[in-house]
């Protein structure tokens, strides 16, 4: 099919790097145990500059319920356990004027079952994205057999393989999620 050369790496490319984020989103999803990866998405204000934690810090994990945060500047711990305490993750860090720790509390019934929801709204967004993909290919595909690059049984074979690569990649976000919603759920 040399009218699509090139059309179905592409998609393949595309829903593979939608499956990678929503891989690295689960990372930061808490479950019931810490992990330095809880901090990712919080920034904080560094000389004028909005920066991620884990480039002004040391982030460790010493046990399962304690996230503590070692600053590479003293000058910078307030404003990282302001950063982390004003943050949506509800968590109540102190510090003692090097070291900040953020005790994580046990997840209730309630936060836990919020947090796969939330968690079920991403799924939907990246299989959105997937299926998104996916309509861009068949168009290319529909254009290439409308201009007669190919003829109409590539066009159905192209359209299958793009359906089964579709399917195949929001099998995997699938996945991915019950896996983490059953770690999400355990206690």
């Amino acid at each position: 099919m040399e009218g699509l050369s090139g059309v179905y790496d592409g998609l393949k490319v595309r829903m593979n790097s939608s499956v990678d984020d929503f891989r690295a989103n689960l990372v930061s999803v808490r479950t019931g145990r810490a992990s330095v990866h809880m901090l990712d998405g919080i920034r904080v204000d560094y000389y004028g500059t909005e920066t991620p934690i884990s480039q002004v810090a040391q982030i460790t994990t010493p046990e399962a319920n304690l996230i503590l945060v070692q600053p590479w500047e003293q000058s910078l711990v307030t404003a990282i356990e302001k950063a982390i305490r004003t943050s949506q993750h509800g968590f109540n860090p102190m510090h003692d004027g090097k070291i900040i720790r953020v005790p994580v509390p046990p997840m209730t019934e309630e936060r836990r079952k919020d947090t796969v929801k939330l968690l079920a709204g991403t799924v939907e967004d990246h299989k959105t994205s997937i299926r998104n993909i996916r309509r861009e290919g068949n168009e290319a595909v529909k254009k290439a057999a409308k201009d007669k690059l190919i003829s109409a049984d590539d066009e159905k074979r192209a359209n299958a393989e793009i359906q089964e690569l579709t399917d195949s990649e929001i099998k995997r976000i699938e996945d991915l999620f019950r896996a983490k919603e059953k770690e999400i759920l355990t206690i």
